[in-house]
């Protein structure tokens, strides 16, 4: 379910351009970001995210001329048009939103979570996939494990930048060292556990039971309102050469709501969890 969730939220984010739509998808995804994350979420979307709202919304412009409402002139003659700041303003969001969705993503769907949905169709590739998702982490933290180490030995080297590549290498080596060490020791671990063998099953400790059932066809129902109200032109916008969008009847409100639900739902869901276990806990 967690992975149609995604698959459903980035599809009609990244398809639908319209600022309300887009506008939802990117609070939904920074409150969810923000929910499993906390203060690593934050720091994400100030340093890296918003940089590339700010980029992006002001790049659209310099070279994007089209448009009918002219705001202002360049001294070389090109215009800036209300058409090209709005469509830059809402393709920014639009990316920052798939991008938060996307850490979310990463947090979510672990590497168990991949072997257990494509374990049995695609095997080799699923197990690939799941131990890059792993060894990439590990990699990073042990690079900086063995560059604190370095620098204990070494406290400082200044502005040498003969000792910096030093010190660069020997983390490298070291690098380098423990992770043929480690894919042996995956490759032993492997080989005595029967992976390969003709006939040997797969466990998993997901199933799926009647609460993933009515997760589903909620998500489905949300999805398939929310599609229909945009392929309808309940949910239209349009932003060359003028802008025009579709006006607001009942249709197109729950075709907002559907997909703020839908956007939402994760939240909603935890948030809820976790009262009644906070209601239990304090009855013990």
């Amino acid at each position: 379910m967690n992975l149609a969730f995604f698959l459903f939220v980035m599809l009609i984010t990244a398809f639908v351009l319209h600022p309300a739509v887009t506008g939802i998808s990117l609070v939904a995804a920074c409150i969810y970001a923000f929910y499993l994350k906390g203060r690593k979420a934050l720091k994400f979307f100030l340093i890296f995210v918003l940089p590339v709202i700010v980029f992006v919304a002001a790049l659209n412009p310099v070279f994007n001329h089209a448009g009918t409402t002219v705001l202002f002139y360049f001294k070389n003659g090109n215009a800036v048009t209300r058409e090209a700041v709005l469509y830059g303003i809402v393709s920014a969001c639009m990316f920052a939103a798939l991008i938060m969705w996307c850490v979310c993503l990463s947090s979510v769907m672990t590497s168990d979570k991949y072997v257990c949905l494509f374990g049995k169709a695609i095997p080799t590739l699923s197990l690939v996939f799941s131990m890059v998702l792993r060894f990439v982490p590990r990699l990073f933290s042990r690079i900086k494990l063995c560059s604190q180490a370095q620098k204990s030995v070494a406290p400082s080297f200044g502005k040498n930048p003969v000792k910096a590549v030093r010190h660069g290498l020997s983390v490298l080596s070291a690098t380098v060292t423990w992770a043929l060490e480690s894919a042996v020791n995956i490759s032993d671990s492997m080989k005595s556990r029967g992976y390969g063998l003709p006939g040997r099953t797969s466990y998993s400790i997901y199933r799926f039971d009647r609460r993933d059932a009515v997760m589903g066809i909620l998500m489905a129902v949300c999805f398939a309102l929310s599609a229909a109200a945009m392929a309808t032109k309940h949910i239209w916008f349009r932003f060359y050469p003028s802008v025009k969008y579709s006006g607001t009847d009942a249709f197109s409100v729950i075709g907002y709501a559907a997909f703020l639900i839908l956007c939402m739902l994760p939240v909603i869901l935890n948030v809820k969890e976790n009262a009644e276990w906070r209601i239990i806990r304090s009855r013990l």
